[in-house]
């Protein structure tokens, strides 16, 4: 699908959603925004034609290397991005999403449908200031990665509060049984383990806005002039995305911690129930020992014999048990 955008006074308006039958001049007219979504053949073909620029594929996308992401081909920027979807599924997935700036246009490649582009049309529509600039291609960019930055900081704070509920149930005072208490730790642990993967997507995330970002911004007196407000747009964004990702990092070592912190206590309640079973074997085995001696089979044990013999034998089980458990207990290993 191709969406052009135009700049219509202080708001962004469609002007068309099929442009594959629009004559090139309509579609020229005012356009600042080209938005290929899943795009055809014949849309790349269309948007390469009317801004003479070779609009990347998707494998050509998903290519890692920084010369494939970011470079100048055609007298065009071409930029790619991760960006992260799906963040309230509980699944993040991380998806390219490729700026390309011609002049005053702007063209973005995207094979998915992330929120911040739909959060930042319903801004740009309404118009009437609200803090959204559209005017060129340039502003539309920055607003674009304005409304990802936001969605990721929505996405870490809300990480960071499903972070501090992990927090107070491993670190809560339990009256569980210990065996029912290392299951939830256990469950913790996954968790932990899902959130701590949750974090490394929105930090690959985060590097890759501020790399784009660090970019664009470098071509500033080199290629070409940037616009003054581009310029401090640009600013703010890389604090921001500076700013998110030392929170990023923070939370990262918090679940460090706390996989480490959970790991300790299943340890705990693991050598809790050795020492018990320990605790049990020692304080059984002189009894053992006792009901071993009188249970030779030789021929001359006077005890055998004695009317209060059996008697003896059970008070002795009953005094070799209870010296080691208050032994134990007086040393505070119970």
């Amino acid at each position: 699908m191709l969406r052009i955008h135009a700049h219509d006074l202080d708001r962004l308006v469609t002007v068309a959603t099929d442009p594959v039958e629009l004559p090139v001049a309509d579609a020229l007219t005012n356009a600042v925004w080209y938005d290929l979504v899943e795009p055809t053949a014949e849309e790349e073909r269309l948007v390469g034609e009317l801004l003479g620029i070779a609009v990347p594929t998707a494998d050509e996308m998903e290519d890692i290397e920084l010369s494939a992401r970011l470079y100048q081909e055609s007298g065009a920027e071409f930029m790619t991005m991760t960006v992260l979807t799906r963040p309230d599924a509980g699944a993040p997935r991380k998806v390219p999403v490729t700026f390309i700036i011609k002049g005053q246009v702007l063209v973005t490649v995207r094979y998915s449908e992330p929120r911040p582009f739909d959060a930042f049309m319903a801004r740009a529509r309404r118009g009437g200031g609200g803090g959204v600039h559209c005017g060129y291609g340039e502003l539309v960019m920055t607003g674009l990665v304005e409304a990802i930055i936001d969605r990721m900081a929505d996405t870490l704070e809300r990480l960071g509060n499903d972070i501090d509920q992990i927090s107070r149930d491993v670190f809560e005072t339990k009256t569980a049984k210990a065996d029912k208490k290392t299951r939830d730790l256990q469950e913790l642990m996954r968790e932990i383990g899902l959130k701590g993967e949750f974090i490394t997507v929105v930090r690959e995330s985060l590097v890759s806005v501020s790399r784009v970002v660090a970019y664009y911004s470098a071509i500033d007196g080199v290629d070409r002039k940037l616009p003054k407000e581009v310029r401090q747009r640009l600013k703010l964004l890389q604090r921001d995305a500076a700013s998110l990702g030392d929170h990023s990092a923070f939370l990262s070592g918090k679940i460090n911690f706390l996989l480490d912190a959970t790991l300790g206590l299943i340890n705990l309640e693991q050598n809790q129930i050795i020492k018990i079973f320990s605790v049990a074997s020692v304080v059984f085995l002189p009894p053992t020992l006792v009901a071993s001696v009188y249970g030779m089979n030789f021929a001359f044990q006077p005890e055998l014999q004695w009317h209060y013999g059996y008697h003896m034998a059970l008070a002795m089980m009953v005094v070799s048990m209870a010296l080691p458990f208050l032994y134990f207990k007086r040393k505070g290993w119970l």
